[in-house]
């Protein structure tokens, strides 16, 4: 079936033809759309509270000998770190597919961090297309190599590959149902030093058997145009050497890790001068050249930003001169009416120091706010808080709060307010959740907190008050900031002059969930 699809949209279609039996992710631009579309079409797909607990549940399943597919953003893959690097040890009977959506230029991120290394580092497959039909026909193929090795694979896409459409062929051929079964073998399954040991070797011994593969399959392209210049590539920057010079020879990789070396190295030795086009760190470049391959990668000024056509042409060319300063964009802001716009209004004229966190909230730095003053990572404004709460002086510790929203609370929040139970600063703390009743920032997505599932269907609330009440925290207050805004600065003052920790969540859902909310609503009405 030919059809215009986006990279994200053709995981989708792959992951359903592949009979996978959950997918599982944390909502993060440029990944969020395809758990929506994969549970759209009929797959069985959850949000959960993190990456790490999306990693954990499909870890499960594929124990099960059952096939899961896991997606968030790069930086989401730290949060999962921990278990993949364990996993890649022990493996699993089922197939592990993890989609790294890395975000090159930082369109919708804190950092350009490039998640290739993790592949290296855990000792994991890697996959990288660099188009929607690679998307379709790469994941079904990360399915049959998990497996054959019994390894988790990863799955790396970019933001032009992520949201670019293209005409594809959804061909069909896919994979069958697996059946449900768990062996109890503790040495597979349970990594303590002894098994550990053991299974170290096995991973080195498949990696290797990998590369042959690799070496030897059909994940290896070659575009033949001369021997002056070759270009060695992957994924979205194999398409924009097309367009940049068609008289170059390409040879462009779809499985990155494992690295064919060999075929690497013979199209090095055709050309006479071979070069690493990539976009990002100089991964590649640095690995080739680690295994003796003569290939150049470019200078320093093309690490940064997203790479395209006439940057590419550029580092061709070894052409250093800058590129053309873009014309200023519309600076991104709170929504009218946003109800996180009331709170920050407080937080300037108190003149508090604003320990900040992920999400929408974060534009709060923004004029007229400038009203956050930090922000490091998902659930770290809670503990940074802290740690400025306990250097500073009392009278501008006192001035300290946290912020966090709602979704970011239940992913790596929780923690931090265990914390600061557990190791309070001596003027104690306060803490405000701007709960506005969805991930906003990524999709409008629900959460362990909205009182419904990824479809929307209706699913237990967890209570923020209750969480927080049950870790210890005995002041806490439910305020509606743009109805009470009066209120709520006289709460913040009143507990910015206490020596208790504080929780006040200030609670009024998103203008437009609210919409959303009611097109969910309609549609179970009509059915």
């Amino acid at each position: 079936m030919k059809l215009l699809a986006s990279g994200n949209e053709a995981i989708a279609m792959a992951a359903l033809d592949c009979a996978v039996d959950l997918g599982c992710g944390y909502p993060g631009t440029p990944s969020s759309e395809i758990l929506d579309e994969f549970s759209r079409m009929g797959g069985r797909a959850e949000w959960e509270p993190n990456e790490k607990c999306a990693l954990e549940t499909a870890i499960g399943v594929a124990l099960a000998n059952g096939r899961a597919l896991v997606t968030m953003k790069h930086v989401g893959l730290n949060v999962a770190a921990d278990p993949l690097f364990t996993i890649a040890y022990s493996g699993t009977n089922g197939g592990l597919v993890i989609v790294s959506a890395d975000d090159p230029g930082m369109a919708s991120s804190q950092n350009e961090q490039d998640n290739r290394r993790y592949a290296n580092s855990a000792g994991v497959p890697m996959f990288e297309p660099s188009d929607s039909q690679e998307c379709y026909d790469f994941l079904i193929e990360a399915f049959k190599l998990a497996d054959r090795f019994r390894s988790p694979v990863l799955f790396r896409v970019t933001t032009r590959v992520c949201h670019s459409k293209c005409v594809m062929d959804r061909h069909g051929k896919g994979l069958s149902p697996r059946q449900a079964e768990f062996v109890k073998d503790p040495t597979l399954n349970v990594m303590v030093p002894a098994f550990a040991r053991k299974a170290h070797r096995r991973l080195r011994a498949d990696l290797k058997a990998m590369q042959k593969w690799n070496e030897e399959g059909s994940f290896v392209k070659e575009v033949r145009n001369g021997s002056e210049l070759g270009v060695v590539t992957s994924g979205i920057s194999f398409q924009h050497v097309l367009d940049a010079d068609p008289s170059v020879s390409v040879l462009k990789l779809g499985m990155t890790w494992p690295l064919p070396v060999e075929r690497v190295k013979k199209f090095a030795a055709s050309v006479k001068r071979c070069i690493a086009v990539e976009e990002g760190d100089p991964a590649l470049g640095e690995m080739l050249r680690a295994a003796g391959v003569p290939v150049e990668s470019p200078d320093e000024s093309f690490r940064f930003g997203e790479l395209n056509v006439d940057r590419v042409r550029k580092l061709l060319k070894n052409d250093l001169t800058p590129d053309p300063v873009a014309a200023p964009g519309k600076p991104p802001q709170l929504c009218p009416g946003c109800p996180h716009r009331a709170s920050y209004e407080a937080l300037r004229d108190l003149n508090c120091i604003v320990s900040g966190d992920i999400g929408c909230y974060t534009l709060g730095v923004m004029p007229p706010f400038n009203a956050v003053h930090c922000c490091v990572c998902m659930g770290a404004s809670v503990t940074v808080g802290l740690g400025l709460r306990k250097m500073l002086p009392e009278a501008e510790a006192r001035r300290v709060v946290s912020v966090i929203g709602d979704s970011t609370f239940f992913h790596t929040g929780i923690n931090g307010v265990v914390e600061m139970v557990y190791n309070p600063p001596a003027t104690g703390h306060v803490l405000v959740i701007l709960d506005n009743s969805t991930t906003a920032m990524t999709g409008l997505q629900e959460h362990p907190g909205t009182g419904r599932k990824l479809d929307h269907s209706p699913a237990p609330a967890v209570s923020i008050e209750s969480v927080v009440r049950g870790i210890g925290i005995r002041n806490v207050d439910i305020v509606d900031t743009t109805a009470e805004p009066e209120r709520f600065r006289e709460l913040l003052k009143q507990r910015l002059a206490e020596n208790s920790c504080s929780v006040i969540i200030a609670r009024r859902p998103c203008i437009l969930a609210m919409a959303k909310a009611k097109t969910y609503q309609a549609k179970k009405e009509n059915n």
